[in-house]
């Protein structure tokens, strides 16, 4: 039974990780980004380069899996014989959001896949984590839980697309238990890495802690728990508000005004809100009715 325990206190810190950029000044050259088409080639090159030289303590985890914390480190001299990362790791195809025409290879780790609730894209998330450069230099850091809002942005409120769409990867932990003494006990919670491309990560922004513009990074997490978003409180989940269904909630916007439907709570902008023009029954299942029978839910139909 694998456990952690922590003050319920403490599930109530968010995460900001904040990106500072001077604005524009007279007589200052302003270099613009590189093309993320050859980034994104030369971001896989480096990273398969790590996973190739590089592995994890998987014997500490195999010998004690309640007490593991996850370290990287290179195979060389007493280590020459370790299993490398490269095959160990699994991957899965991210789109550039930028510029789609850009798909990368983002690779990571799972150690354990979690036995409770997997968050979806948009979902807040209850994690403790470290990021680290290339060279294993730490740049960030969490020991306690925070919490993580999923949304990928574009701003400092959100998350980096890359650790977002590996996190969802995971499961949170199979069981917590409330403890007298007012902590919380997790079990069997994922435990995961993500080796992210400048391009899913900071890009051409540099950090604080060392990081610098068009750096990779890699991510590991233990993840505890997840709940679901409505960051509109329409009635309809964050999730759901993805119309395009690529994963991105900057991109659909509905009435085209204002903001995008997950933080607008008249979508179609018919002066009725959302939330009247769809039907929740007692069990929290969501339904959308078309009154005019043209196709479109009344609440995405300013016609209706």
């Amino acid at each position: 039974m694998i456990k952690i325990k922590y003050a319920l206190g403490i599930l109530v810190i968010i995460l900001a990780v904040t990106v500072s950029c001077k604005k524009d000044d007279p007589g200052v050259e302003v270099i613009p980004p590189r093309d993320r088409g050859e980034e994104a080639i030369r971001a896989q090159a480096e990273i398969e380069e790590f996973l190739e030289t590089h592995f994890y303590n998987y014997e500490d985890f195999e010998a004690d899996p309640q007490n593991f914390k996850l370290k990287f480190d290179t195979i060389a001299g007493d280590n020459a014989s370790k299993t490398p990362l490269i095959q160990q790791v699994t991957f899965k195809e991210v789109k550039d959001i930028e510029d789609t025409d850009v798909t990368y290879k983002l690779y990571y780790l799972k150690v354990r896949q979690g036995e409770g609730e997997r968050p979806h894209f948009s979902d807040n998330t209850f994690n403790t984590y470290d990021g680290r450069l290339m060279n294993l230099d730490l740049f960030d850091s969490s020991v306690i839980p925070v919490r993580f809002n999923l949304v990928d942005n574009g701003s400092s409120s959100g998350i980096i697309r890359g650790l977002q769409q590996v996190i969802i990867e995971f499961n949170g932990a199979g069981n917590v238990i409330s403890n007298p003494d007012g902590t919380l006990t997790f079990e069997d919670y994922g435990i995961g890495a993500a080796f992210i491309p400048s391009g899913l990560a900071y890009y051409q922004y540099g950090a604080s802690g060392g990081l610098n513009a068009y750096d990779q990074v890699i991510f590991s997490f233990e993840l505890f728990e997840s709940e679901v978003t409505d960051h509109d409180e329409d009635g309809i989940p964050s999730y759901m508000e993805d119309l395009n269904g690529n994963g991105y909630l900057m991109d659909d916007n509905t009435d085209n005004a204002g903001a995008a439907n997950y933080l607008d709570d008249d979508d179609d902008n018919d002066g009725r809100l959302t939330k009247y023009e769809i039907e929740i029954d007692g069990n929290g299942n969501i339904t959308f009715p078309d009154v005019d029978g043209d196709g479109i839910p009344d609440y995405l139909d300013s016609d209706s």
